[in-house]
């Protein structure tokens, strides 16, 4: 069995930050053509804020987690910076005692954290946001785990779910945000909450990953 040693969040947390920031203006770009244009900026600053306050510490998955929570939280304006700073303090939570994660604690970190973003939101899978990756993702990967332990495997459903759920914002009319305003002339085009979050979930997937190491017996 391979499991995540856990205790080096800080490595993790950095790749997150740098899939960010390295497609602001992508992200921009995206949320550019039925929102305010911003999304990009918002959510660079937010991160790079948390990659220099982290830089040099010996930080948990947990405490990096809750750190990312808690400066997204406080620089983001408008909605994402509750939404992504709810679904980080879930996960961060989720593991707070663990020194390893197996493919199962995986699992039930991110389900902790759509449980705790949907706590403050009434949004939905079909109103064109970033629950539309977010929870066909984890969707896949808890079908994929009961199936089988293979944490690759797992890995690599949640990366198919968050790359389907974000495309499938495509054709979706938005029901919530500025968009909604838009109607009709919403679709078309992709979210671009659906956006960041599959960039997310690939990025920590890929992280994941790399960092397997087998179970010590």
């Amino acid at each position: 069995m391979q499991v995540l040693d856990a205790t080096q969040g800080r490595d993790i947390l950095e790749e997150l930050v740098e899939v960010i920031v390295d497609n602001r203006q992508y992200l921009s770009d995206v949320d550019g053509a039925i929102g305010d244009g911003d999304h990009g900026i918002n959510m660079a600053k937010g991160f790079r804020l948390c990659g220099e306050s982290i830089a040099g510490q010996s930080l948990s998955l947990s405490k990096a987690l809750g750190t990312l929570a808690t400066t997204l939280m406080g620089s983001i304006g408008g909605s994402m910076g509750p939404l992504y700073g709810s679904l980080f303090m879930g996960m961060a939570k989720s593991v707070k005692d663990k020194n390893v994660l197996d493919a199962k604690d995986f699992g039930e970190m991110l389900a902790d954290g759509q449980q705790s973003l949907e706590q403050i939101s009434d949004a939905k899978v079909g109103d064109k946001c970033l629950l539309d990756t977010l929870v066909p993702a984890i969707e896949s990967y808890r079908q994929a785990i009961e199936v089988s332990d293979d944490f690759p495997n797992a890995l690599q459903a949640l990366r198919n779910g968050a790359q389907q759920g974000r495309d499938s914002t495509l054709d979706l009319e938005a029901k919530i945000g500025r968009a909604a305003r838009l109607g009709e002339r919403s679709c078309g085009h992709l979210d671009a909450g659906a956006v960041s979050c599959c960039l997310l979930l690939t990025r920590l997937a890929d992280s994941t990953e790399r960092r397997l190491e087998k179970a010590a017996a």
